[in-house]
C-alpha cells in the first residue's frame, strides 16, 4: 500500500485487499471509506468483501462511489455524512488515491 497522509485524521491510498485489512488497523486507522464503485475494473475486490473483513477487525466502513461522473452533489454529500460519522483515523481508498483526495477536499469545503 501506497499511504498518503492528508491530514491528521485522513489518509488516501489506491485499491485495497481484504488481506491488507489487518494491517491497515495495526497502523491505527478506525474507519474505512471506499470511493470506487463496484466493478470498475475486473479483478477489483467488492466493496462487501472489504467491509466484511473490515467489520470483523472492528473497523468501521462506508461505500461513497465516484465514478465516471466525476464528484456529484450527492457523493460530496455522502462524503461529509461518513467523515460526520466515523471514527478518525479514516483511510479512503479508490483505483489510485486520487479521487479520494478530491472528494475529501470537497467535502471539507463544504463542511466549512
Amino acid at each position: 500500500m501506497d499511504i498518503r497522509q492528508i491530514d491528521d485524521s485522513y489518509a488516501v491510498t489506491g485499491q485495497i485487499t481484504a488481506d491488507e485489512i489487518a494491517e491497515i488497523k495495526e497502523l491505527g486507522y478506525r474507519s474505512i471509506v471506499c470511493n470506487r464503485p463496484d466493478e470498475e475494473e475486473a479483478g477489483q475486490p467488492s466493496f462487501a468483501e472489504i467491509s466484511a473483513a473490515a467489520e470483523a477487525a472492528g473497523l468501521h466502513t462506508a461505500h461513497v462511489p465516484v465514478g465516471g461522473m466525476g464528484l456529484t452533489p450527492d457523493a460530496v454529500t455522502g462524503m461529509v455524512d461518513a467523515l460526520d460519522e466515523m471514527e478518525k483515523p479514516v483511510l479512503a481508498y479508490c483505483r489510485s488515491g486520487a479521487r479520494s483526495t478530491r472528494i475529501y477536499e470537497a467535502a471539507e469545503r463544504l463542511r466549512g
